[in-house]
């Protein structure tokens, strides 16, 4: 029962926080992207420099926010770019010294926390142009000859759509920044952004690209000429909520975040789920009276299950790997939603070795998953990431938990000091037990981005897990199967084992979790068979048939575990 009321308390405290959310990195990011573009259109005018350096540092103080505030974020690294080009850029036309020595403390800061970013590699030649920049003084009245000078004209060489677990992405590649206007209209609903000057390239002039492979919202995009030099491109907008509109460089792009609309409300708490939380609610350690308010908030608008059906059948799920039934068997439920998560991603790499990438080789691996579960009825798969973002840690088990998903797994590759190391090994969420596990942990939560004060709220998680039994079963099923399977096509393959460390990205997930590490990149062996897409496909066929052995051993229909 203690378990239980730990498992509920849980999961109506992360819906209860996430409706308590402030904002986030993307739309910080975007808000100070949308205020830099107007003070970058002063700049072309005569405004006062004490109003246009006012604006100036505001907009800077709002991009350091950012980073402070998200420092393991996929945006703090653009956001310090963005922070020091504007203040040079201030420097340069206004000729204070200040701005000059911020804008290049502010890029120092880049190319050191972030020197995996493509930007940091930009940071020493921008350096080095700044001693030899030159400032100029605010123009007396506009120059009419200059004004006549027609400005060049970008040209958008790709729209590129890509579905991600909270946002629709439409990414606009140009080969060269552009001033924009974006706005949403109605009936229909739909988005545009001009651009000018801007033109298309000749595989885009006047085209319709429509996306129709799946029921997402923006199916279409469309190119189109406006008058005095600007392209139109409209999104069909059919089911968004919101939206948020950003450059990027190295390539320049614009990317534009469809946020979905909302989602069917989440399964109904349990009764039994209902009663363990007001009895133990007041009773667990370091739920505070807040907290306790929240909860019974949460109590008084969720909707009660209904009794299932007593002509539903399901055969009883077999016990669990310690020869008992864990709570997830005693009450029936099942697997139908996994979440699957591939490993680092954007500015953070992975572990790296023999020509092998981490973020790269985890992604293709994941995507393989996906497709074998997509044929399997009644199964739904979400990733956490589709493309080389980043994700921070906490944000994976929050995707997880936002999807309501039945089964977490994060697969990663493993590294060593020692060439030699080798093997496969599979982890589960509780306190390391020996120095290995230990180490592995140290590697993987390197980029959690999360301060000291977290530490007690870890521990009161891992103490407190209470899916530790299903995880450990799982983690059972992957080391099995992976060894099983890759062992044909490598001998020399070595069973590291089921072992248990407190990896953030499995702290907070609502669902049995496990991490795989599929082999070592730093084994010259092991990195050339990762190589090979045979191998990356036995690989994900390993990882699938150990997903069915765990969902096999449950033996619930997804009917009954829904309800």
């Amino acid at each position: 029962m203690r378990i239980l009321a730990s498992l509920t308390v849980a999961a109506v405290l992360s819906v209860a926080a996430s409706a308590f959310a402030e904002d986030t990195d993307r739309d910080l990011f975007a808000a100070a992207m949308t205020r830099e573009r107007g003070v970058r259109a002063a700049f072309a005018g005569t405004p006062a420099p004490e109003v246009a350096l006012k604006d100036v540092h505001s907009i800077v103080t709002s991009y350091q926010t950012l980073v402070r505030r998200f420092p393991a974020s996929g945006y703090s690294d653009d956001a310090l770019w963005q922070a020091g080009r504007l203040e040079l850029d201030a420097f340069t036309r206004f000729g204070e010294t200040r701005d000059k020595d911020v804008g290049v403390r502010l890029l120092q800061r880049l190319a050191a926390d972030y020197p995996t970013s493509k930007l940091a590699r930009r940071v020493p030649e921008t350096l080095a142009s700044v001693e030899n920049t030159k400032t100029q003084e605010p123009p007396k009245a506009p120059v009419a000859k200059a004004a006549s000078a027609p400005a060049p004209v970008a040209t958008i060489k790709s729209v590129k759509r890509v579905v991600l677990p909270d946002v629709v992405r439409v990414v606009i590649e140009i080969d060269g920044e552009v001033p924009f206007h974006d706005e949403r209209i109605g009936d229909p609903d739909r988005l545009f952004v001009d651009l000018a000057p801007a033109q298309t390239a000749p595989a885009l002039t006047d085209q319709t690209l429509r996306f129709a492979s799946d029921s997402d919202i923006v199916r279409q995009v469309r190119l189109g000429k406006q008058p005095n030099r600007t392209t139109r491109i409209v999104l069909d907008a059919g089911g968004l909520s919101t939206y948020s509109i950003y450059a990027l460089y190295e390539p320049y792009r614009l990317v534009i975040d469809c946020v979905r609309g909302p989602r069917p409300a989440p399964p109904p708490l349990p009764i039994v789920g209902r009663y363990f939380i007001a009895a133990w609610a007041r009773k667990l350690p370091g739920v505070t009276p807040r907290s306790t308010a929240l909860i019974q908030a949460a109590l008084a608008t969720a909707p009660v299950a209904e009794t299932a059906s007593a002509a539903a059948s399901a055969s009883p799920p077999d016990r669990n790997a310690s020869g008992g039934f864990s709570m997830a068997r005693q009450l029936g439920l099942g697997v139908s939603r996994i979440v699957i998560d591939p490993g680092h991603g954007g500015h953070d790499p992975g572990a790296m070795g023999n020509g092998v990438s981490e973020a790269e080789l985890v992604l293709d691996i994941a995507l393989r998953v996906e497709k074998l579960l997509q044929k399997q009825p009644g199964t739904d798969v979400v990733l956490t990431r589709r493309t080389d973002d980043f994700v921070p840690l906490p944000e994976r088990t929050a995707i997880a938990n936002r999807e309501a998903a039945d089964l977490f797994l994060s697969i990663h590759a493993n590294a060593s000091e020692d060439g030699a190391a080798r093997g496969i090994e599979t982890y589960f969420l509780n306190f390391a037990n020996n120095l290995s596990a230990a180490s592995v942990a140290a590697r993987e939560n390197a980029a959690s981005g999360q301060a000291m004060a977290a530490l007690p709220d870890f521990v009161k998680a891992i103490a407190l897990n209470n899916k530790l039994d299903e995880s450990r079963d799982f983690a059972r099923d992957v080391q099995r199967s992976m060894i099983e399977r890759l062992r044909l096509a490598n001998k020399t393959t070595k069973d590291l084992g089921v072992k248990q460390a407190p990896f953030v990205v499995l702290i907070g997930a609502a669902m049995p979790s496990v991490l795989a590490e599929i082999s070592f990149v730093t084994n010259p062996q092991e990195a050339r068979l990762l190589k090979s897409s045979a191998y990356r496909q036995r690989i994900a066929d390993a990882l699938f048939a150990a997903i069915k052995r765990y969902q096999t051993s449950l033996r619930s229909a997804a009917t009954v575990a829904r309800q």
